[in-house]
């Protein structure tokens, strides 16, 4: 008896143990959809050591979760760190050095290594001495060809940095699936130059890849909350290209290129001026916009960006989650966050369900 009342309260305890450690398993809508996950900038993570676990947090959950919600690639909109080039922290809201910065983001991405894809557009503050003026940046040495082992099954081709070293920043990934057929993911550096708008042009209309559906990755498209495109914004880098620009150049012209991703801005003031909400608004630090290309096709431009969420922790573990039905055209975006959803006293904040955070997108062949 006293042995079937231990193997009962074992039981007990394993399922409770069980059923926390589970309190944010999350489920796709049809289990025949595919998840592609995207972070914001996360920079205001790896600036403050007390903040950084959250960046690690929310890897480790994607890594988790690459069976579960069938996971095929990770986006980052860039800005991984906040400078590329700082060598005394402890001034500001800033406590870490710019290698302690790239070191942490890339032990976080440590989580990632062998279990998903995971594609980087680089940020400006990823250049530069401090906030992306100049061209030389340290992306290529903390984000390797060699460092995933699943890079070698997608990557397809490259185009070199702006100081003509072999990088990841403007790189071209191939995925498959049963019902959407071949796709592809374009990322490139901060403000592409035209050459490279030119080279990821060229490739998506060639033969090879005219019939893939392509996703363009890139930093600066949209301002946050008016969906307008970006301009030049005082940043000094050249030759450079921003959100119109980069429609007119590459977007509009690529038949094939139907949805865009991109972060960097998010901040609550409006063209005027004026304060027209709290900074860690979600409508405030969202985007999207749908325009049509050349061949009268939708083209869906979505901005996240999380770095001004959170009341300054840097992001509150937000990440947009874009599951791809089995329909082969609709893609339904939704807002979660690891960091409420661990527990069961926050889980019920883990979810946003507001029009800027949960949305359908419609990709017509």
């Amino acid at each position: 008896m006293k042995k079937l009342l231990l193997l009962l309260s074992f039981c007990a305890i394993s399922s409770v143990v069980l059923a926390q450690s589970r309190v944010d398993r999350q489920h796709l809508n049809n289990p025949e959809s595919f998840t592609v996950v995207v972070f914001g900038d996360v920079q205001n993570y790896t600036k403050r050591s007390i903040y950084q676990p959250i960046y690690e947090l929310c890897t480790a959950w994607v890594a988790d979760n690459v069976e579960n919600l069938n996971i095929k690639a990770v986006l980052f909109t860039g800005d991984l760190i906040q400078r590329n080039e700082y060598i005394v922290p402890g001034r500001g809201s800033v406590d870490q050095s710019s290698r302690q910065m790239w070191e942490w983001s890339s032990h976080c991405l440590e989580r990632l290594d062998g279990h998903v894809p995971y594609i980087i557009a680089a940020g400006n503050h990823e250049y530069g001495y401090t906030r992306g003026d100049e061209a030389f940046t340290h992306y290529p040495e903390y984000y390797t060809y060699e460092r995933n082992p699943l890079t070698a099954k997608h990557l397809v081709a490259t185009f070199p940095n702006r100081e003509g070293k072999a990088s990841l920043e403007n790189a071209i990934w191939e995925f498959s699936d049963r019902n959407w057929g071949k796709l592809l993911v374009i990322g490139t550096e901060w403000a592409p130059r035209d050459e490279v708008l030119d080279w990821a042009r060229e490739l998506c209309n060639s033969e090879k890849y005219q019939n893939h559906t392509a996703i363009f990755l890139t930093h600066s498209l949209l301002r946050a909350r008016t969906a307008k495109y970006t301009d030049n914004e005082n940043y000094k880098i050249q030759p450079r290209n921003f959100g119109k620009e980069i429609w007119d150049k590459l977007l509009y012209p690529s038949k094939n290129i139907r949805l865009c991703v991109c972060g960097h801005t998010g901040h609550a003031a409006a063209d005027d001026g004026k304060e027209t909400g709290s900074s860690y608004d979600h409508e405030v630090n969202n985007a999207y916009r749908c325009d049509k290309n050349s061949v009268g096709r939708d083209v869906h431009q979505m901005m996240f960006n999380v770095q001004n969420l959170g009341g300054g922790n840097g992001g509150d573990g937000w990440l947009r989650l874009l599951e791809f039905m089995p329909d082969g055209k609709t893609i339904k975006a939704s807002t979660y966050s690891p960091l409420f959803g661990v527990s069961p006293m926050t889980k019920h904040l883990a979810h946003q369900t507001d029009s800027v955070c949960q949305f359908d997108m419609v990709v017509e062949k």
